[in-house]
Parts: C-alpha cells; structure tokens; sequence
C-alpha cells in the first residue's frame, strides 16, 4: 500500500512523499524521532502518523490465520508463463534477437545511453508497436508516455506511426500470398490516440504520477507499455541530499516493478549518462549510481561505435550478454546496413 491513500492530511501525505516515504514498508523500522526529523514536523504529530500507518499495515497483509497464502506458483507454470508473453518488437530484427525477441512484460528494463544516440527515438518507437494487433504478433495495448525532458515529438510520433500501418500493409499482403488475410483496420491517427503522454516538471511530480499510475491503469486495462523520458532528469537538479534521493529513486523502483507485475506491462526506464572516476581515469557510466542499477531487470545500454549505433546488453538475469547495431530511419528505429565492424562495449 502507499501513503498516498492513508487517512491522514494532504499535507502530512505530501510531506511523507517528499521525503521518501512513498510506501508503508518504508515507514514500518522508523522512530517517530527520526520521522518528526525528516519531515520537520513535532515528534507527537510524527507518531501519530506512525500509528495509522501500522494499522493500515496490519489491514494489508494476508489472512495467515489457518497459515495458508494464496498467490503461490510452481517454477514450470512461471517458465510456462513467461514464454507464452508476447514481447514488443523494436523494429529492429538484430536488436530484437538480443533482446530474446523484444521488450518483454512483466519486466522494468533501462536503457541508457549519451545525448543523440537515439533514446527518445526508441521510445516514441516502443509507444507505437505496442500497438500493433495480435493478429499481426503484438500486443494491441496502448502506451503511457512520461516525459521529464520535453524531448517527445508528435510530429515524429506520426511519422513512426505512419511507417508502422505500411509495414502492417505489407505484411498483410505477403499473408494474402499464402491465403491468410488479417485486415488492416488501424490508422496512424488511432495510433496518436493511443499514447497517453504526460509532461513532467519536477521530481515531486514524477513521483506523484507514478504513485497515480495503479489507478490510471486500472481504468486504462488495455495499458501494456509505460515508458518514462527519462527518469535521471529532475533528479540530478539541486539534489544534494542523496539519502534522500536514494530512497526516493528505490521506492519509485519499487512501484514500477510491482506496475509491470501486476498488470503483465512492460516498464522502459530511460537514462542519462554520467563520469565516473575509475582505475585513474574517467569512464562514462549511467547516471543515479550504483545503488540505481539493480533497480531494474535488464539494463541496455546504447552506444557509438565510430558512425555505428549500437546497445549492449550490460545486465539481465535471462538474456547473455551481447552486442546488436541499429539505426534511426526516417521510419523509425531499423536494422543497420552498415558492415562496420563491431567494437564489445567494456
């Protein structure tokens, strides 16, 4: 459960949240000498707050009385499960093959990568084949498009979309050759439709959205994708307290996993990319640090390889570790013609 549905007022729910506090599970080992401190608050009222959200704790767990859970599942039906999800193609056959096949449910996967690379190409990419029909192989959801930095283009949205319905075409004409048809109902225009886009403009906000997202998605079921662009920004501005963000950063984490759990969606986390004094030199890794990379399933990062695009499966606890190169088309994220030869990221 989170703060923000506890019985107590806005204003205390909005001070918890800004401190960190977004779930009950982080209020569960506090003082209230602790939380009167964190929130700048009397210790009195701190220990109030405690009291109600120990009590909504002990609401919230499950009936052990007879010790029975329910819930439980065997490691065969979760193999079966896992292999049964349809997976969101990239466009881009390579990319897709290190990927198992592409973007998979149930899972929060960061990619990151310098300025240019192609970041917010690939997700604006990632919002429209999320799309694309069953009948054509996906999944026929829609997308939750959250927006930190102000990079989203619709116009290049339509543009990618526009490519996606020719590439349905297409693909309908060649089942036609072997007399199976699937009509092509959806329009680039649908697709547009679709994106729910959100403008964010401040780490208290991002937070707040993602807290509201279980409800949204709730009356949005047909939600499979949500990508946040990019979850770095807002927190690398004035931050100087980095117990704070640390925890703020592993409770939003939290959220979102439990999203893509809950709900079979996939969560695309993008990321910025920092200097990092290593071994007498100074290497670029991605920002947040390291307590931020175990945070997420798989971790992709994107990379230059002379005039070359290409990522890197850097972390994931079911794909290997490998290399793919890709390019951003007019149409949209594709396979590469170039023959340049590949470089392993260190």
């Amino acid at each position: 459960m989170e703060v923000g549905r506890l019985p107590i007022s806005a204003s205390q729910r909005g001070k918890l949240i800004s401190a960190g506090y977004t779930t009950l599970a982080s209020l569960s080992s506090l003082s209230p000498s602790d939380l009167a401190r964190d929130l700048k608050i009397p210790e009195s009222e701190a220990l109030e707050i405690l009291k109600v959200a120990s009590h909504d704790c002990r609401l919230d767990q499950p009936d052990k009385s007879n010790g029975i859970f329910t819930g439980a599942q065997t490691a065969w039906e979760m193999l079966h499960e896992e292999q049964s999800f349809p997976r969101i193609t990239t466009s881009c056959a390579d990319l897709d093959n290190i990927l198992g096949g592409g973007i998979n449910c149930k899972e929060v996967t960061e990619i990151g990568g310098v300025p240019g690379i192609g970041k917010t190409q690939l997700g604006i990419q990632l919002a429209v084949n999320v799309q694309i029909p069953v009948d054509f192989g996906g999944l026929g959801g829609k997308a939750v498009y959250i927006d930190t930095e102000g990079s989203f283009m619709v116009e290049r949205a339509l543009q990618i979309a526009e490519a996606s319905v020719v590439d349905m075409s297409h693909y309908n004409e060649l089942l036609r050759k072997e007399l199976r048809t699937c009509q092509v109902e959806i329009q680039p225009t649908d697709i547009l439709k679709n994106i729910f886009y959100f403008r964010i403009c401040s780490y208290t906000e991002q937070i707040a959205l993602i807290n509201h997202l279980d409800k949204f998605i709730l009356e949005h079921n047909d939600v499979k994708i949500v990508i946040i662009d990019s979850v770095t920004f807002h927190f690398r501005q004035d931050f100087e307290d980095l117990a704070l963000r640390t925890r703020l950063l592993g409770g939003m984490a939290l959220k979102l996993m439990n999203l893509a759990n809950k709900y079979n969606l996939a969560v695309v986390i993008f990321n910025q990319v920092t200097t990092k004094h290593k071994e007498g030199s100074f290497q670029l890794s991605l920002a947040l640090g390291d307590s931020w990379s175990h945070c997420c399933t798989n971790r992709v990062i994107l990379y230059w390889n002379g005039d070359e695009r290409n990522a890197h499966i850097d972390k994931s606890p079911s794909l290997k570790s490998a290399s793919a190169p890709f390019s951003v088309t007019r149409k949209g994220i594709r396979n590469t013609a170039s023959n340049h030869k590949r470089i392993k990221l260190m």
